[in-house]
């Protein structure tokens, strides 16, 4: 049997398909299985010992469908249900099943909030396989890591070669996104050697946390005074690939992370992973999957969530869910 999988993007939500192939290897362990993504997330799936074949999506519609007509597929499992994942569907017309977004139940969450069960995402991924006689081998997420990407621990300042804390920076949406002057009170509160970790997007704030605990004086006093600015930093922001960094998370004692795609990779790799969450919620089927976490959040607002993937500002105008934080019980 050929089996295609489909989820175009994000990086998280890459992640989170993982325990499909898994699944469907273990129930089809002749089969041949091929996932099609945009390129930029296929290293995700290229070491991944479950998926043969990893398809990159074209800018050209037409040429993507024409590349896999051409591979001649049995099954298909759209793990993304949205028009080009449809349109895909629609033009191969093999035998398909689509995963359920539970739109409507994180709309109700999200706009009324109204306390309702929704699944987590990769449960409802796990789920599409349901009429194949497939269930949960509650595994969890999978990442395979190759030796090219791997970090040499002696490259590193000598402070981080024992031992050291990793903090995700950044975040698709700026309401997922943990400010510059929290995420330096965060620091400071660890108060162990970390590493900030994000991409080219981030190395902007990046450079401000690691300023601040190299300078002898908060110039700018936007910091509260109480900080101890004892923290070590090292900024690898903008710096590593998407497989690099997470073999620094895999090296980490401890994983912080906004509600991003790192969190996923994070708990992929079961380390233990605390979670900064803003506008969104963990009720919305996004918190790390099968490993152990903790949750920042502001509890005392009834404004949350206000959205389900983030967005570019606070529609209350305050950010209170990220700017009145508290970092109670520090993670080490």
């Amino acid at each position: 049997m050929k089996i295609l999988l489909i989820r175009l993007s994000s990086l998280g939500d890459i992640v989170l398909t993982t325990p499909v192939p898994r699944l469907l290897k273990k129930k089809f362990p002749k089969s041949e299985v091929h996932f099609i993504t945009k390129a930029e997330y296929s290293d995700i799936y290229n070491n991944n010992n479950n998926v043969n074949k990893v398809i990159h999506l074209q800018k050209n519609l037409k040429k993507t469908i024409s590349i896999l007509r051409s591979e001649k597929y049995d099954l298909i499992i759209d793990l993304h249900n949205n028009i080009r994942s449809n349109f895909i569907k629609l033009s191969l017309g093999v035998k398909n099943f689509t995963y359920n977004k539970q739109s409507f139940r994180r709309w109700l969450l999200t706009n009324f909030k109204i306390d309702i069960k929704i699944r987590h995402i990769s449960e409802s991924y796990i789920d599409t396989l349901n009429k194949l006689g497939i269930n949960d081998d509650n595994n969890g997420l999978d990442i395979y890591l190759h030796e090219k990407d791997m970090i040499d621990l002696d490259k590193l300042p000598h402070q981080f070669r024992s031992g050291f804390y990793v903090l995700v920076l950044g975040g698709k949406h700026k309401t997922k996104r943990l400010p510059v002057k929290k995420s330096i009170e965060l620091c400071d509160k660890i108060n162990k050697p970390i590493i900030l970790v994000g991409g080219k997007n981030e190395y902007k704030d990046s450079v401000k946390i690691e300023n601040f605990f190299n300078s002898d004086l908060d110039t700018n006093n936007t910091i509260s005074d109480i900080l101890n600015k004892k923290t070590l930093i090292h900024n690898l922001c903008g710096k590593l690939s998407i497989m690099e960094s997470a073999w620094i998370l895999k090296l980490a004692n401890v994983v912080y992370s906004n509600d991003t795609g790192f969190m996923h990779i994070a708990a992929a790799l079961k380390k233990r992973v605390v979670s900064i969450f803003g506008s969104t919620h963990p009720s919305l089927g996004f918190y790390p999957y099968k490993t152990n976490f903790y949750v920042y959040q502001n509890t005392r607002l009834n404004c949350r969530p206000c959205t389900k993937i983030g967005s570019s500002e606070c529609p209350a105008g305050h950010f209170k869910c990220m700017n009145e934080l508290k970092f109670d019980n520090i993670i080490l």
